[in-house]
This record gives C-alpha cells, sequence and structure tokens, in this order.
C-alpha cells in the first residue's frame, strides 16, 4: 500500500511541516471496526490515545506527529491552513500528519468516530494560530524526533 503523500507550505500562521509529508493511505482499514485501527498503529509504534472526531477549528501540534483513522462515517477535513487541501475521508482512510501540519473539520456525518494516535513518547500540545505561536512552533517542529515507522505499513518514515 503506497501513499498519496501531501505537502504544505508554511502560511504565517500554520507553519506545517517543512521536511516531512502528510501521508493519505486510501482504503487502509477495515471500516467500522476501531480496534482494528488501534491494532495496526500499535503494532507499528504509535499507540492509540483516543476515540472521538475532529475539531472544527484549525489547530496543529508543534510537539508531535499524528495519525488519525476514520473508523466510522465520513468527514471533510482542510489541511495546510486556510489556503491547504480539502479532502474527503470515509470510513478505513488513515492521514498521518507530521509536527506542525494543520488539520480542521470542515463537516462530518453524525456516525463520524477517528481513531488518534501518536508515536510512542510524543504527546501533543494543541496550537491554533494565536499570535506568538507561530514563532515557537517553528522552533519546536526541527527537535521533534522521526519515529522509526509510520503507522500503517509500518515502513520506515520519512520514507
Amino acid at each position: 500500500m503506497t501513499p498519496e503523500l501531501l505537502v504544505f507550505a508554511d502560511d504565517g500562521t500554520i507553519p506545517n511541516n517543512p521536511r516531512l509529508p502528510a501521508l493519505l493511505f486510501r482504503a487502509a482499514l477495515p471500516p467500522g471496526d476501531p480496534a482494528a485501527a488501534e491494532a495496526l498503529f500499535a503494532c507499528h509504534g504509535w499507540p492509540p490515545a483516543w476515540r472521538n472526531g475532529i475539531y472544527r477549528y484549525h489547530h496543529y501540534h508543534p510537539d508531535a506527529h499524528e495519525a488519525l483513522a476514520i473508523a466510522c462515517g465520513r468527514v471533510s477535513v482542510l489541511l495546510g491552513g486556510e489556503w491547504g487541501q480539502v479532502l474527503d475521508l470515509e470510513a478505513g482512510d488513515v492521514v498521518v500528519l507530521p509536527a506542525g501540519t494543520g488539520h480542521r473539520n470542515l463537516g462530518a456525518s453524525a456516525d463520524l468516530l477517528v481513531v488518534g494516535a501518536y508515536p510512542t513518547g510524543q504527546s501533543p500540545t494543541e496550537h491554533r494560530g494565536r499570535p506568538g505561536e507561530h514563532a515557537r512552533a517553528i522552533a519546536a517542529i526541527p527537535a521533534v524526533p522521526d519515529p522509526p515507522a509510520e503507522p500503517v505499513t509500518g515502513a520506515p518514515w520519512p520514507l
């Protein structure tokens, strides 16, 4: 399974990642099975951290990479900031966001369930593009260690 690589530039508010692309895996998991996503992530060193949805405001994590598995439902997500890319995701899809990558829920089905995970040892803080955050994020993002593997196939990351 080969992911689609998505690259986003710093827009002055959302830094995105200057080095690593986001990874999009379509139909990577059986739809409707959050436990399958959790097991897959865990076996590749990304312990599942939560089950929920995706925030409706733009946010990013300057100190952790994040994997989002769409376990149930559908969601339209804007990645990379206000001038980024809209992705329509459905159950079974996985997107892997390197530290700093902005993401926002633009609308979802009522049954949306997302499984989120971070590489072992990484714990995210949330930034929303408030004044002063960008400069701190630019300094923090390069310090986030690369995980030994991406969470879907277990291939080395960066690819």
